[in-house]
């Protein structure tokens, strides 16, 4: 289907069901056919993979979605899209529209209940640009079982998961992101391809989900509050980052002491730490911790 007739029947749909896009929703509907065709190729269908969708909108990624994989749920929170969804896949069984939020749903349950005959299994989204991080970290922190995710995100936060350590875009995101997969650059994606047309460009990202993290530590938790320390402040050293965010009353020689232990300069910035160098501090604090614990038994 060409441009033009993705967005004549997109137009078409909300005229005719009355409906106005809600900006709150972050509600912009694709119409290129090359996006969608590229984004399907990402993910590597067949009749044995079954895809998660996460805001379906009008349905344009979704029939791309029906005609290659073998099941298919859709997740949409705008309970005035569910009909018109419902409609356009009525003669669809293995296309499953479901009115719910995806920050609140059960997607194991979603997941088991409507792919569960499928061998292979991904997220295929254009996702809203206020719930992008919140949506990506809960697919990937709650170990789905997903062989890959293709998602259409705002740019910005595109080249923040593509960033290298030393740079601007590169934080927290960059390092929890690659800690559970692989992630690669698909393509971008120009504001004039939606309805209606954001402010922004997009981009297509795909992630390759690890069967094990990227690095081993110690105490997971305890990793991801040294990442979060160290991007905290931004301009703060790794010591006066960790000292004020994560040391707990501890004096600052002691940090700095810790993280020279790790073979870290303590005068360096969070902001370039690669994700070994994250793992080795984490570690180090969580010996240091139970080192603590032991002294405080005897």
């Amino acid at each position: 289907m060409a441009e033009q007739a993705i967005a004549g029947r997109t137009r078409e749909l909300l005229a005719r069901h009355g409906l106005v896009l809600k900006k709150s929703l972050g509600q912009h509907f694709l119409t290129d056919p090359h996006i969608l065709n590229k984004m399907i190729d990402a993910a590597e269908l067949g009749s044995d993979a079954g895809v998660l969708e996460i805001g379906p909108g009008v349905g344009a990624l979704t029939e791309r979605l029906a005609e290659e994989a073998g099941s298919v749920a859709a997740v949409e929170l705008d309970a005035r899209l569910v009909p018109v969804l419902k409609e356009l896949f009525l003669s669809s069984p293995h296309v499953h529209i479901i009115h719910g939020d995806a920050m609140k749903l059960d997607l194991g349950q979603v997941i088991h209940t409507c792919l569960g005959d499928t061998s292979r299994r991904s997220v295929v989204a254009n996702l809203p640009y206020y719930a992008t991080s919140p949506i990506l970290m809960r697919l990937l922190e709650e170990r789905l079982p997903l062989d890959r995710i293709v998602v259409m995100i705002q740019k910005e936060v595109a080249q923040r998961l593509m960033a290298r350590p030393g740079t601007k875009d590169y934080g927290a995101l960059t390092v929890a992101a690659r800690y559970y997969a692989e992630t690669e650059w698909v393509t971008r994606v120009p504001g004039h391809v939606f309805i209606p047309r954001p402010q922004v460009d997009s981009a297509v990202i795909r992630f390759h989900i690890r069967k094990q993290p990227a690095v081993e530590v110690a105490d997971e938790r305890l990793f991801f509050r040294v990442v979060r320390a160290a991007f905290g402040q931004r301009r703060k050293t790794l010591l006066n980052a960790l000292a004020a965010n994560l040391s707990e009353g501890k004096r600052k020689k002691e940090v700095n002491e810790w993280i020279l232990e790790a073979g870290i300069d303590p005068k360096r910035r969070g902001e370039t730490l690669t994700l070994e160098e994250f793992a080795g501090l984490a570690d180090v604090l969580d010996r240091k911790a139970r080192d603590l614990i032991r002294m405080a038994g005897k």
